[in-house]
C-alpha cells in the first residue's frame, strides 16, 4: 500500500521537509551486531536487505561515511543488463536482470526498471560475427539475444549517422530487449527503506577508521561514532576498497580510477533504447525519463579519488555521441560528474570470504557496479550468511589470479568487437 495518500502529498508539499515521514530510521549505532556491512550504496543496502529477508539476520548496521546516495549509487547512467558471454558472469548478470525484474514488488518501491533494450552497435564485418557469437552464447544461457543487420538498426534508430561519410559506420547490432535502466536514486532508497522496515540499523556519517581484531579474526570496526563489535564484517565500499581492506591489511589487486558521464538539457523523447558502441574503446547513451541525453564512456586512463572531470575525456566522449548522432552538436550540456571505479586486473569483480578470518569483500565492479546491484546484495548475503560463497559469486574470488581463472570479460570483448 501506498505511504500517502493523494491528499497527504498536496498538504505535505506546502510544510516544508519536516512534515515528511523519514523513508528508514536514523539510530544510534548499538554496541554489537550479528553483522556489519561498511558503506550504504546500492551493494551495501541490497546485502543488508537480503540478509534479513532471505536468511533472517536483522540484527544488522550499515555504516555509511555521509549520506545515503551519494556515492555511486547516485553517479552512474542506470544501465542494466546481463549481455555477458564468459562462465560465471553470463549466470550472474542474467541473475541480476531476473531480480530487476521484480525488485519494485519485492521492495514495495518503485525503481522505475524500464526494459526498453539495449543496442550494442557493430561497426565493421567481424564485428557481425562477434556479435552472433556473443548473441548464441547468450541463447545458449536462456537470454534474451537478437541479431539485427543495418538495415533493422536503421529503422529503430533512424536518428544515428548512416552516411557514407559517418565516422563510425553501421554494419548491424546485438539486441538485447529485457535490457534497459533503472533509477538510481530510486534503487538506493528503495533498498533502504526495505531493509530498515526488516529491522536492519542504516547509520549515515559513520566513517570507519580501523579494525578491531581478536587475534586475527576481525570481532568490529573502529568508526568516527564509537567502537562498533559485529560477529561478520562486511566490506562493500565501491571505489574506496583497497583503502578500507588496507587497515585490515589486507592488500587487493585494485586501481582506482574516475569514470565520467554526462547528460544535456531536456529534449523531446528521441532515443528510445540504451545505445551502446565499441569503436572508440567505450560509449554509451540512453535519454532519461526528464529529457536529457545520459551517456559516457571510458574510465581517465590516471589512478585518482577526485570525483572531478578530465578535459580530454570529455572531448573524446562528447565527439563520439555527435559522430553517431549529428543532431546532438545541437545540445548544450546540463552537467557532467564522476564516479570512482576501482578497476581489476580482469575486469570482474570480488564477492568472497577473505584470507582475513571474519572479514568478506565485495568490490572490483569496475564498470558493472550499478547493473549488479541487486544479485550483487543477494550473493554477498549468502556470502556472509553462510560463510561460504553461492555457486553464483564462486568464481568471484581473490585467488583467482593465482589460479589462473580469470574472468576477462573486457579483453575478450574488445577481441570480439575491435578485432
Amino acid at each position: 500500500m501506498p505511504r500517502y495518500s493523494a491528499l497527504a502529498l498536496t498538504r505535505n508539499a506546502f510544510r516544508g521537509p519536516d512534515a515528511w515521514q523519514r523513508a528508514w530510521r536514523s539510530p544510534e549505532p548499538k554496541t554489537a551486531y550479528d553483522a556489519i556491512i561498511i558503506g550504504g550504496g546500492g551493494h551495501g543496502l541490497a546485502t543488508a536487505f537480503y540478509l534479513a529477508s532471505n536468511h533472517g539476520m536483522t540484527n544488522v548496521a550499515v555504516l555509511e561515511k555521509g549520506p545515503i546516495g551519494q556515492g555511486n549509487v547516485g553517479r552512474n547512467t542506470t544501465i542494466v543488463r546481463s549481455d555477458y558471454m564468459i562462465e560465471g558472469n553470463t549466470q550472474f548478470f542474467e541473475h541480476s536482470l531476473k531480480l530487476w525484474e521484480g525488485l519494485s514488488h519485492a521492495l514495495n518501491f518503485n525503481v522505475m526498471y524500464s526494459p526498453r533494450g539495449k543496442v550494442a552497435l557493430v561497426h565493421d564485418p567481424v564485428g557481425m560475427d562477434g556479435a552472433a557469437r556473443r548473441g548464441n552464447i547468450m541463447r545458449l544461457n536462456g537470454i534474451d539475444a537478437e541479431l539485427l543487420d543495418r538495415g533493422q538498426v536503421q529503422k529503430l534508430l533512424p536518428y544515428l549517422d548512416y552516411s557514407a561519410e559517418a565516422r563510425f559506420p553501421v554494419f548491424g547490432a546485438l539486441l538485447q530487449q529485457r535490457a534497459g535502466t533503472a533509477r538510481h536514486d530510486a534503487v538506493a532508497w528503495g533498498y533502504a527503506r526495505a531493509a530498515s522496515d526488516l529491522g536492519v540499523d542504516i547509520i549515515e556519517n559513520c566513517e570507519v577508521t580501523g579494525f578491531l581484531k581478536d587475534g586475527d579474526r576481525v570481532v568490529g570496526v573502529e568508526t568516527t561514532r564509537g567502537k562498533v563489535l559485529g560477529g561478520r564484517v562486511g566490506i562493500a565500499v565501491a571505489g574506496h576498497s583497497s583503502h578500507v581492506a588496507a587497515m585490515a591489511r589486507l592488500r587487493l589487486p585494485v586501481e582506482s580510477h574516475v569514470l565520467q558521464a554526462f547528460v544535456t538539457e531536456p529534449i523531446k523523447p528521441l532515443i528510445h533504447h540504451v545505445v551502446t558502441s565499441g569503436m572508440v574503446e567505450l560509449f554509451y547513451i540512453s535519454q532519461s525519463d526528464k529529457g536529457g541525453l545520459v551517456f559516457g564512456g571510458h574510465i581517465d586512463g590516471h589512478n585518482t579519488y577526485a570525483q572531478r572531470g578530465h578535459l580530454p575525456t570529455i572531448r573524446t566522449v562528447v565527439q563520439c555521441a555527435v559522430s553517431l548522432i549529428p543532431a546532438a552538436s545541437r545540445l548544450r550540456l546540463l552537467r557532467h560528474w564522476g564516479g570512482i571505479m576501482d578497476m581489476t586486473p580482469d575486469g570482474s569483480p570480488f564477492i568472497c570470504r577473505t584470507t582475513v578470518p571474519g572479514l568478506y569483500l565485495n568490490g572490483g565492479w569496475c564498470y558493472q557496479g550499478f547493473k549488479a546491484t541487486p544479485a550483487s546484495g543477494w550473493c554477498f548475503a549468502h556470502t556472509i550468511a553462510k560463510d561460504e560463497e553461492h555457486a553464483l559469486n564462486k568464481a568471484y574470488s581473490l585467488e583467482r589470479f593465482a589460479t589462473g581463472k580469470e574472468l576477462d570479460e573486457h579483453a575478450l570483448g574488445n577481441w570480439t568487437w575491435k578485432q
